[in-house]
């Protein structure tokens, strides 16, 4: 978190400077580490160390206001109206806000005195975690804030989205922090001051906020107190049993957004304890090279989730990201939801009729929540209520075919709010407005009472005009006119002659007189005065209707909104599974087998990014191959993978690595088929980067990533290695890579790909009974070597890095002297091992003139000469057959 730069203590002058800075002073010194956001009318502004470092990182005017000791006091404002995207550019850079309102208008201000300043307050701290408006948030992505609560030898994570309002808890060792918090990408991490420095660089490393809260926060039994009056129960035995130190989590969290939304708490679901072995681990490592939710670049786009995300709603892609982050072990859990896409596929005609169902469902999760937090606007309940009309829909489809247990659990969650629908729909126009201020969202017929106002408010001159001819009707008097000024309003005027009329019985009971003229004589009545009164305030009466509206349907929705969750929550899960088919049925993937043995047997299988890739690049297919890791007798079962750099063993490693993280998803996998024992613990170190900031290079990078492995993977854990111990020496290198290879099918005994350069490794396969050698096919023609991407039983006779050096451009120069220092060191390993400097020795000297790469070929003359006379566009299917005859016989001379 961007802190700031709290400068000179203002708080001290408090009684030298203007009420209204006094006051500001007073409100900045609660928030000392907060950005101000002080409300002045249309603006809100920031002084003194809050300007400078908010006009830096807005990159706006700073101006000055007043002055303090003497000096200028900076100050720069943003409108209020478009404060929300300043405020994303503030959260991005680090900084948190706390944004002070008027509390009361400035008239009320001004009647206790010209002096007097309006009441303000904080109304709510912004921070990373706590964000719920949808310009500051990204729609297909949960926004956590978690926890980490040690009490004693136990410790726990909680995680809430408030803007959704899941929330949940877990136990969590110090050892898996990490890569839970990697699992769950948090905005913003609380913990205790205690424990801040011991796990700010594990924190900072997850790319999260951290925000230390005082160890009260964290007391266990405060924290049950403040979630049993959180969900108004009698115990937390309601929801289950939790730990001490779940509970402390879980009370941290509720602490911190009591502290944040100024008392005014979102709609939490009650707490969801996951357990450890629930899901598959994966470390952060292992996302990073895997690329599940984000590019290596940090951007979406190159990332699994970019390539299969077809769902059409926002609450389906969270829930995409969600599996694709914590996929199952539960074999029954994977096979309902490969039931239903396998349905899905049988049924296409039903399951587009609910895809198209699904592109009118908007964001229900988080416009309930902006509504519990009284943050939400006349668009929030018109989604809402949009929302249940198309589950009510989407219900009346599945009730209509036989459906599975996956889709069938869903469709009970999507039926039962006629009640609610009716009333907002009733209640609402079809397009609200964003702003309940703005008015006019409430439904004509709906209040008569607003209808009137809204009539005299719009229509007044013709009220006035029908109250004219009913006065000339009850008086005779034609004559007679309703005018209007500033002094006397509305009046009735008339001409003197019949001004006696009016001013005898019984007219004179009906008219008042109020004003004589020169010529004309002035009346009212005590039924033009209340209309008066009432156009003058219809439009203000009219916003009033429709504010109180607004809170009688907002108090409608939250009695139903868990059931409204619930529902929302279903049509996310139908809309998650029908995009999986639809991806399923356009990309051919298949059904993967998953049960829990240690099989891991794929049948052409293909990398799901990379082959998407292709086809929008060059519209070139991506060679498939096969992948099975067979139980040896002790229960390793490892592919020792050697070939060429550019060859594919990367891309081979991966794939299969995400084949098996698809099918514990629940989604069909990229292969003809596929049978994969649930994986516990997913493991990758694959390629090279350093962390310069640590001071640890890339040699060391993979080694501590490489430990990790090795001392964590269990027998039903997936390993995928690439070259270990490149970074270093070749006999270091050599040695590493053979003891790791031999540790984790000793030790480890799980299944595993090991792509390598390390020929010498290929020879642990006679040593390993679960151990077998696989290379990439490649073929050299003319120098040149081509890289056919297959894998096949085998090893590599050699790694081609000459000829892939020259595929890369490097000088002819440069690839001809590698050549020759090639040669003679594999002669020389042939022949003088003993003695390797004697191979250096006998290498001649670079030449001053590099010798020229070996000319290729040439085409004979005769055969060049022929070529010329062809005009391929001119030839018939049979002249074409006759002149490659020709060509052929030049050829073989």
């Amino acid at each position: 978190m961007g802190a700031i730069d709290k400068g000179t203590d203002v708080t001290t002058a408090a009684a030298t400077v203007t009420p209204m800075m006094a006051q500001y002073l007073d409100l900045k010194a609660q928030y000392r580490d907060a950005l101000l956001f002080y409300r002045m009318g249309d603006f809100y502004e920031m002084f003194f160390d809050d300007a400078k470092a908010a006009a830096e990182a807005l990159d706006i005017s700073l101006t000055k206001r007043g002055k303090h000791d003497g000096n200028d006091i900076p100050m720069c404002g943003v409108p209020v109206h478009a404060a929300e995207g300043y405020l994303l550019t503030l959260i991005r850079k680090g900084f948190r806000v706390a944004v002070c309102e008027q509390m009361e208008d400035p008239a009320e201000a001004k009647k206790r005195g010209s002096k007097s300043v309006v009441k303000r307050d904080v109304v709510r701290l912004v921070t990373p975690g706590t964000l719920t408006e949808d310009s500051l948030l990204d729609a297909r992505r949960h926004n956590y804030l978690a926890a980490f609560a040690e009490v004693r030898d136990e410790a726990a994570l909680a995680w809430v989205d408030i803007s959704t309002g899941a929330f949940h808890v877990m136990p969590c060792p110090p050892v898996k922090l990490g890569p839970e918090l990697a699992r769950l990408s948090p905005r913003e991490v609380v913990m205790s001051e205690a424990s801040e420095a011991d796990w700010a660089e594990i924190v900072s490393d997850m790319g999260s906020a951290l925000t230390p809260l005082s160890r009260g926060s964290f007391d266990s039994h405060a924290a049950e107190r403040r979630l049993i009056d959180l969900f108004k129960i009698g115990s937390l035995d309601a929801f289950g049993s939790f730990t001490r130190s779940e509970v402390a989590a879980m009370g941290a969290i509720i602490d911190y957004l009591d502290i944040t939304q100024k008392g005014k708490l979102p709609l939490v679901r009650p707490p969801v304890r996951e357990g450890v072995n629930t899901v598959m681990q994966i470390d952060a490592a292992t996302r990073r090279n895997l690329e599940l939710t984000h590019s290596l670049n940090g951007g979406r786009e190159g990332s699994l989730l970019s390539a299969i995300d077809r769902t059409v709603t926002a609450a389906g892609g969270r829930l995409l990201e969600r599996r694709l982050s914590s996929p199952s072990r539960d074999v029954s859990l994977i096979g309902e939801r490969l039931d239903a896409i396998e349905w899905s596929l049988a049924n296409r005609r039903v399951a587009e009729d609910l895809r198209d169902a699904q592109r009118r469902v908007p964001d229900m999760e988080r416009a309930l929540s902006r509504i519990g937090l009284e943050r939400g606007g006349p668009r929030d309940l018109a989604a809402i209520r949009n929302g249940l009309i198309q589950s009510t829909q989407i219900h009346a489809m599945l009730e209509t075919v036989s459906i599975p247990v996956q889709f069938a659990v869903n469709a009970a969650s999507l039926r039962g709010h006629d009640a609610l629908i009716d009333l907002l729909d009733a209640a609402l126009v079809a397009e609200p407005p964003l702003l309940a201020r703005d008015g006019g969202f409430i439904a004509p017929e709906f209040d008569e009472e607003l209808d009137q106002a809204r009539q005299l408010r719009d229509e007044g001159r013709a009220v006035i005009a029908a109250m004219q001819a009913e006065f000339i009707t009850q008086t005779g008097i034609n004559s007679l006119k309703i005018k209007h000024n500033n002094v006397l309003g509305y009046f009735i005027e008339t001409t003197a002659t019949h001004a006696e009329k009016m001013l005898s019985a019984p007219l004179s009971e009906t008219f008042i007189h109020r004003q004589t003229t020169a010529n004309q004589v002035r009346f009212t009545t005590v039924e033009l005065s209340e209309m008066e009164t009432k156009i003058h305030n219809a439009g203000g009466r009219a916003l009033e209707i429709e504010k109180r509206r607004f809170e009688e349907l907002r108090t409608a929705i939250l009695a139903r909104a868990s059931e409204v969750t619930e529902t929302s929550k279903a049509l996310a899960e139908i809309d998650l599974t029908t995009a999986l088919a639809d991806l399923a049925s356009a990309e051919q993937w298949a059904r993967p087998r998953v049960d829990d043995s240690r099989a891991f047997e794929i049948e052409k299988g293909r990398h799901p990014v990379v082959e998407r890739a292709l086809r929008r690049q060059s519209g070139t297919n991506f060679v498939a191959n096969d992948c099975a890791l067979s139980d040896g007798h002790d229960g390793a079962a490892i592919w020792l993978l050697t070939g060429p750099n550019m060859a594919g063993k990367s891309t081979f490693l991966r794939q299969n690595a995400l084949i098996a993280l698809l099918a514990q998803v629940g989604s069909f996998v990229p292969a003809k088929s596929a049978h994969i024992g649930t994986v516990s613990q997913l493991f990758s170190r694959v390629g090279a980067s350093d962390d310069l900031a640590r001071g640890r290079s890339t040699f060391m990078v993979e080694m501590v990533e490489t430990a990790a492995i090795l001392n964590q993977s269990d027998d039903r854990a997936l390993v995928i290695l690439d070259e270990i111990g490149r970074g270093t020496a070749t006999y270091d290198g050599l040695s590493i890579a053979w003891a790791t290879l031999e540790h984790l099918h000793d030790v480890n005994k799980c299944r595993a790909l090991f792509a390598t350069h390390y020929h010498e490794l290929t020879q642990l396969s006679d040593k390993l009974a679960g151990a077998e050698n696989a290379t990439v096919a490649v073929k050299e023609w003319d120098g040149d070597v081509i890289f056919l991407h297959e894998v096949i039983k085998g090893r590599a006779d050699r790694s081609y890095g000459v000829q892939v050096a020259r595929l890369a451009g490097l000088p002819a120069a440069v690839v001809s002297r590698a050549q020759v220092v090639l040669e003679a060191l594999e002669k020389g390993q042939s022949e003088t091992k003993a003695n390797p400097k004697a191979i250096i020795d006998d290498l001649p000297l670079f030449a001053a003139i590099a010798p020229q790469a070996p000319a290729k070929p040439s085409i004979t003359a005769p055969l060049t000469e022929k070529l010329a006379e062809v005009f391929p566009d001119e030839l018939t299917p049979r002249e074409a057959l006759q002149v490659l005859y020709e060509l052929k016989g030049l050829a073989d001379r």
